[in-house]
């Protein structure tokens, strides 16, 4: 194992995402960590798109194995057997009758983005119940599909039995960084950024574009002398994520954020006025709906004679208007954002669908959360509508 290879074997998630640029060893990884859990007597199945694509699992796993002694490699069948009861065996995902089996302790999901999403719901996940086992998803990134959902899922601290990685082919110490860069020059640059450095391409259907290319602001801790700064809130407990943005309006870039749940009310107002403290914004723009408003007042007693803090309700209307300003900037290069793997995720994945009636409907997709999105429309209307606090 090379390094960053090594890093994924001792992770201790049950579920890893590895997104993976060309060559970079995610194959014989993934087969590796299959054959370790068979040696000890576990059932693993390498699980990829067709026969065709998981035959390169195959011949990697049976020249391994040829190597342990009472290892019984069945071809016909693709399978091995082991001498402490343990099995590998491998399975294509275009014949769905072929991935209903027995427990399992471990699966690799290979070319995890050319595969239904269906084949894990249905088939692999629940065969991992009885026995708590893990799973393993490598490819290389195909734009905005389930794979980048479950790989957004392992950066999120909300699923703490999931990690992410993502790993460019620079990575493998084994590949001559010449060809590297030769291979950057002959092809698109969108392309290799998606083949060589496992870049999740796929700016041009959403709300926003142009959004990894402004993932060059640096993080900051504290305000910079002589430098204003602006928050923005989007207000939340359990479900979704209270998250405070803090755009730095001299360099209009997002330098910070702040994001929780599950955290009580008077503690989140805590937090807020400690950030605060080390920012010192000249305005605040909170949302005012629901639980809003109060938070919004209980902040006003509290730090509101260093800031000033203005209600935003929200509104199909209200929050058109801010999330287009919002996209017009990162289209105009204006803003810049820290390369933080949650928001890019759920800036790129942030989608308008259009009403009856002609009005535009924005939201996160099913099942993922857009706070980072509101609270970072929210700051950045402060400096593009002149609600600064001068």
């Amino acid at each position: 194992m090379h390094p960053s290879q090594q890093r994924v074997v001792n992770s201790p998630a049950r579920f890893n995402v590895l997104a993976c640029g060309r060559r970079w060893g995610k194959t014989r990884l993934g087969a590796a960590m299959c054959i370790a859990t068979a040696i000890e007597g576990g059932r693993s199945w390498w699980v990829a798109p067709t026969y065709k694509v998981a035959n390169v699992g195959w011949r990697l796993a049976t020249r391994l194995c040829l190597k342990i002694p009472g290892a019984i490699i069945r071809r016909g069948e693709k399978s091995i057997q082991f001498p402490d009861g343990g099995e590998f065996w491998v399975r294509s995902a275009d014949n769905p009758d072929s991935l209903v089996g027995e427990g399992l302790d471990m699966v690799v999901i290979d070319e995890c983005a050319l595969i239904k999403e269906d084949a894990w719901i249905q088939s692999l996940r629940p065969a991992l119940s009885d026995r708590k086992g893990k799973a393993i998803f490598i490819s290389t990134p195909r734009g905005h599909n389930w794979f980048w959902r479950v790989w957004q899922r392992g950066n999120d601290s909300s699923f703490p039995t999931w990690k992410s990685w993502r790993f460019p082919t620079t990575d493998n110490p084994y590949i001559d960084d010449a060809e590297i860069e030769a291979a950057r020059h002959d092809m698109p640059d969108r392309t290799f950024r998606q083949e060589y450095n496992a870049e999740f391409i796929d700016d041009a259907g959403g709300i926003f574009r142009m959004v990894t290319e402004a993932a060059t602001a640096e993080s900051q801790t504290q305000a910079i002398d002589g430098h204003q700064y602006i928050f923005g809130i989007d207000w939340a407990y359990s479900v979704d994520f209270t998250v405070v943005a803090v755009v730095n309006v001299t360099t209009r870039s997002l330098v910070h954020y702040d994001r929780f749940n599950g955290v009580d009310y008077t503690t989140q107002r805590g937090r807020i006025a400690g950030l605060a403290k080390r920012f010192k914004p000249i305005s605040i723009i909170a949302e005012s709906n629901a639980m809003g408003q109060p938070n919004n007042e209980e902040l006003r007693k509290t730090i509101g004679h260093l800031v000033t803090v203005t209600d935003f309700h929200t509104s199909n209307t209200t929050k058109a208007s801010i999330i287009q300003s919002l996209a017009g900037a990162f289209e105009r290069g204006d803003i810049k954002i820290i390369n933080d793997a949650v928001l890019i995720g759920e800036l790129q994945a942030y989608e308008g669908k259009r009403l009856e009636g002609g009005r535009v409907k924005y939201s996160a997709p099913s099942g993922m959360h857009d706070d980072t999105v509101i609270a970072l429309a929210l700051a950045w209307s402060g400096v593009s509508d002149g609600w600064l606090a001068w």
